[in-house]
């Protein structure tokens, strides 16, 4: 790109939201061994209105591992085309990775945006081998709200089995911050999205944890004040006490934005959030 239109991109870019100037920025940092869009704008709940993005690593001779992305935003902002960051990401570390939008509030409680992301994974399951992606080996992974979003999908069967998806579909998932154990909810956003549910428990990943749960890896920071630390050391402690596989990453002196902006290029350095959530869905899922 010449230089006035490099700057140019650069001045757009600055009045965009974060997650959309990390994709803007990310476009022009090289790497990600070739990782591309190969579809745009999916549609996969057209009564909704919610659609999806693919991407993919360089074209393979055999299906590969499925990672479907679900990005944060305190269930109040986010889009795919914002993360595209971090399908670009997860895509370079050899995935097929799906990232769909979802339901946010005001527009929908609680569990609106968690069905929506049962019925990404169902669309995942049915389409994602025109994509190169191996239907059978598919996980999930998240930042924030989407982590919990994740987290409800891995633990209570209920919205996949709703959603017409075959029990033990999820093989694994790899959550970034998030929110696990939080009633009662001290925080405005966790009030507006959840406190309309009768049961207050049923709002909590922590809760279903059973010896069914996919293996899991989470990561935080250890300077997170937005989630705190011991949402996903209490989830650890949990999944170990139930016999599930897991592995807890917490960076010293990260905060919560450090993590997800580390599944970007430019700041790729700042945790090792992508490579360990790639080594460990590849120790699960295979190459």
């Amino acid at each position: 790109m010449k230089k006035p239109a490099f700057v140019a991109a650069l001045l757009l870019l600055a009045s965009c939201s974060p997650p959309d100037l990390l994709s803007g920025i990310n476009r022009f940092v090289p790497g990600d061994n070739g990782a591309h869009r190969v579809a745009e704008g999916v549609t996969f709940a057209p009564d909704r209105g919610l659609k999806l993005d693919v991407w993919a690593p360089r074209a393979t001779d055999h299906k590969l591992p499925v990672v479907i992305f679900l990005y944060g935003g305190g269930w109040v902002a986010g889009s795919r085309g914002g993360y595209s960051f971090a399908g670009s990401g997860y895509a370079g570390q050899g995935f097929v990775t799906v990232v769909p939008d979802y339901r946010l509030v005001p527009t929908v409680r609680f569990p609106a945006f968690v069905d929506d992301g049962a019925l990404a994974v169902k669309w995942t399951r049915d389409n994602i081998a025109r994509f190169g992606g191996d239907p059978d080996r598919i996980a999930l992974a998240g930042h924030s709200a989407g982590s919990y979003n994740a987290a409800m999908l891995a633990l209570d069967p209920h919205f996949l089995r709703d959603a017409g998806v075959p029990a033990g579909t999820i093989k694994a998932a790899a959550l970034l911050s998030g929110p696990y154990d939080f009633y009662p909810f001290t925080e405005v956003r966790g009030r507006d999205a959840l406190s309309n549910w009768p049961r207050p428990a049923e709002t909590q990943p922590i809760n279903f944890v059973t010896r069914a749960a996919p293996p899991m890896l989470l990561a935080t920071g250890s300077a997170d004040d937005i989630v705190k630390p011991r949402n996903s050391e209490a989830l650890a402690a949990k999944l170990r006490a139930n016999g599930v596989p897991v592995e807890l990453k917490i960076y010293p002196g990260k905060s919560h934005v450090d993590l997800a902006k580390s599944l970007s290029r430019p700041f790729r350095g700042t945790t090792p959030a992508l490579a360990d959530s790639a080594a460990f869905l590849h120790r699960v899922l295979g190459r």
